[in-house]
């Protein structure tokens, strides 16, 4: 059974902000931007995707510094902060989402086992909708996912996703 997501909610959130969306992926390798373009007229809502599968592409295409991914793991909610921050710093979206896992067979540990996902949300403060990091709210989660590698990814989609829409529900409109 897959999980239900949300994106035409989704859309109608960010349009009634006249915000868009970037999402910086590792786990997922770019469903959730491809899932996000499924939907017709998402050129009005989606700015761009990043699939930062390897450490090289973190740090190189969302500047997620070496160190911290040494000192915490690809797979922390450090690194998963860092991507979200990088996506909007190289980008003209103002909100963003991360995700960073460990989607499996293998690669897991006893530490971070296979289903570990982090997540990082961010979006503008409450100072108003501004673009860059130095002003946006972040949020970060890591959750745990059961099932083979397809289920995994699946969930972490729709989490990604149905998240996205409750902290926008909780976010003031754009004025304008």
């Amino acid at each position: 059974m897959k999980l239900q997501i949300p994106t035409e909610a989704l859309s109608a959130a960010l349009l009634q902000r006249g915000w868009m969306l970037t999402c910086a992926e590792s786990c997922t390798g770019g469903l959730i931007s491809a899932g996000c373009t499924d939907l017709a007229g998402s050129s009005l809502w989606f700015e761009r995707g990043f699939v930062s599968y390897s450490n090289e592409a973190k740090q190189t295409m969302l500047g997620v510094p070496a160190a911290l991914i040494a000192q915490h793991g690809a797979v922390s909610e450090p690194v998963a902060q860092a991507m979200v921050l990088g996506a909007l710093n190289h980008s003209k979206a103002q909100v963003a989402l991360a995700v960073t896992g460990i989607a499996g067979p293998g690669g897991g540990s006893a530490a971070k086992p296979v289903g570990t996902v982090c997540f990082a949300w961010a979006m503008p403060s409450d100072a108003g909708p501004t673009l860059g990091a130095s002003s946006a709210w972040v949020k970060v989660e890591t959750c745990h996912f059961e099932g083979d590698r397809a289920a995994v990814r699946w969930a972490t989609h729709a989490h990604a996703i149905n998240r996205l829409l409750v902290l926008l529900n909780h976010a003031t409109p754009a004025i304008g």
